[in-house]
């Protein structure tokens, strides 16, 4: 008995129709990242689906469905060549389905192809809007609006019933429900960019369906749902419930410093937009960090401490440059100024020895290390690879404890170039939210190439120094981490947007973005 999945293995040129899902990337399935990860063209909707071509791989060919007709005949002739082509379809495609032409003409230049589903918004969108598709009465319709003359035959059902592309024509739907016999007190949801973090649902009923709507600002794509069902949205809801839902959040740090903080505010359900500060270049004269890396192989230091990932890094490159890797540090103690370095260290094979317990910074790290001792300490040299314009507090007081240090330029700091002019605009027009300031430099450097943010954004700094520096430059600081780490800093901006949305329902508002609130911008009843 087999318990694997199965999958089809195509001998030569093949099309795959590939379900994109309803919006949300992470609901792509593995099927689906698989497919695209060995893709020679992919054709899709780049607009929409864009942040799922991370998963192929460098130089993949990508075409636009503008090019309606040719898509069919370049998928075919691609596959005929023996080219793998993925063609991305909204939803799953085999479900309201625009694309059976495409495959039919696959089939008729016998072309192998496959179809992979996809998560369909009928499902998914109704569970991120906190509403189950069948509950009490079990049965569940789904239309498609543009396919219906007469809704007397949706009318009668007590079932949930879901409605696709009917924005446009909401308020005739409805009704024409109420006249098919439906109550005009059955309970209505209206869902657009579903499962997104543009996710915005407004709930209502059939007979008001024409006020509720007018402001809105509904568009395509968005589903109605028609049923007791949406009354357990109030209950069930918990993506629009988010403590960051949809806040564009400024990280301003480079993508490989940011991962893991990038991720952790999209678990907030906020939108990071991460914008690099400073520009990490190699040092002008190599020669001091090849005598470093030499004596580090052959027993010249004690302990090595590393005050940043880009220290890390760049010990690492030139590792590799000799042919070395993690082992050379066999023997040595290893310290750590903080998480992200010890992250760092750790995906290269070593793991720090020493840590600061409290302030993660050189006065944290200073706390913790023990003083030269000759009787336990064969060697006392300490390597610190470091930034061109870091501070002298780690070696002096190093020193200061009886060790002999090689501070040693590791990589040079530069301002990094201005962000485009469309984030710049955002930055002090309002257009973000919050920004994240994981350090004096971020504030200097933010305000030094993009101007100062907008007074609604709200401003977060990982500890006291970073505020004072944040002050300093005429920025009210609403937000200080508890401890200084980047976890530490999203996590007071999740507790912060929480209580600021727990305000305005108990007040009996509409939860709203601070970039909502700046004058000019749109409204959107919730």
């Amino acid at each position: 008995m087999s318990s694997g999945s199965t999958t089809f293995e195509h001998p030569s040129g093949f099309v795959a129709f590939v379900g994109a899902g309803p919006g949300d990337e992470g609901l792509l399935t593995l099927r689906g990242a698989d497919l695209l990860s060995r893709a020679d063209i992919v054709i899709l909707d780049q607009e929409a689906y864009g942040s799922l071509l991370r998963h192929c791989r460098e130089g993949v060919e990508i075409v636009g469905t503008a090019e309606e007709g040719a898509v069919s005949l370049k998928a075919v002739k691609a596959a005929k060549g023996g080219s793998c082509v993925v063609r991305l379809c909204a939803g799953d495609p085999m479900f309201f389905s625009s694309i059976t032409e495409e495959v039919a003409a696959c089939a008729k230049a016998e072309v192998d192809f496959e179809i992979v589903p996809g998560v369909p918004p009928a499902t998914a969108v109704l569970t991120y809007a906190g509403i189950p598709a069948a509950v009490s009465v079990p049965e569940f319709r789904v239309v498609d609006a543009t396919q219906i003359k007469d809704w007397s035959a949706y009318a009668a059902g007590a079932g949930t019933l879901v409605i696709y592309n009917g924005v446009a024509e909401a308020v005739p739907i409805g009704k024409a429900l109420i006249a098919a016999g439906r109550p005009d007190s059955t309970p209505v949801a209206i869902s657009s960019a579903g499962t997104t973090t543009e996710q915005h649902t407004v709930v209502t009923t059939l007979g008001r369906i024409g006020p509720d709507l007018k402001h809105a600002g509904m568009v395509e794509p968005a589903l109605i749902v028609v049923g007791e069902a949406v009354g357990m949205r109030d209950r069930l809801s918990w993506f629009e419930t988010k403590p960051l839902f949809g806040w564009r959040v400024l990280v301003p740090r480079t993508k490989e410093q940011s991962a893991g903080l990038v991720d952790q505010l999209r678990s907030y359900g906020a939108v990071p937009e991460e914008v690099p500060t400073i520009s990490v270049e190699p040092p002008r004269t190599p020669q001091q960090m090849d005598r470093a890396i030499k004596g580090l192989v052959t027993g010249r230091y004690e302990w090595v401490a590393f005050t940043s990932a880009n220290a890390v890094k760049a010990v690492r490159e030139k590792f590799e440059e000799y042919g070395l890797d993690a082992r050379a540090f066999a023997g040595l103690k290893v310290a750590a100024v903080g998480e992200s370095t010890a992250r760092a260290l750790v995906e290269f094979g070593v793991r720090p020895d020493l840590m600061p317990s409290g302030e993660q910074s050189s006065e944290g790290l200073l706390v913790e290390w023990p003083p030269y001792d000759s009787m336990l300490d064969p060697i006392n040299r300490v390597l610190l690879p470091r930034a061109d314009i870091a501070t002298e507090t780690l070696v002096a007081g190093l020193i200061e404890l009886g060790w002999e240090c090689d501070d040693v330029t590791a990589y040079r700091t530069v301002r990094a170039a201005p962000p485009p002019a469309p984030t710049r605009e955002a930055i002090k027009g309002g257009g973000f939210d919050a920004v994240l300031f994981t350090s004096s430099s971020t504030v200097r450097n933010l305000v030094g190439i993009a101007g100062k943010p907008h007074n609604v954004t709200v401003i977060a700094v990982i500890g006291p120094q970073t505020a004072k520096t944040a002050e300093e430059f005429g920025l009210r600081v609403d937000v200080m981490a508890d401890k200084p780490s980047t976890s530490a800093l999203a996590a007071a901006l999740a507790e912060y947007g929480a209580k600021q949305r727990q305000a305005a329902v108990m007040a009996g508002d509409a939860p709203r973005r601070p970039s909502q609130t700046r004058r000019g911008a749109r409204r959107r009843a919730k």
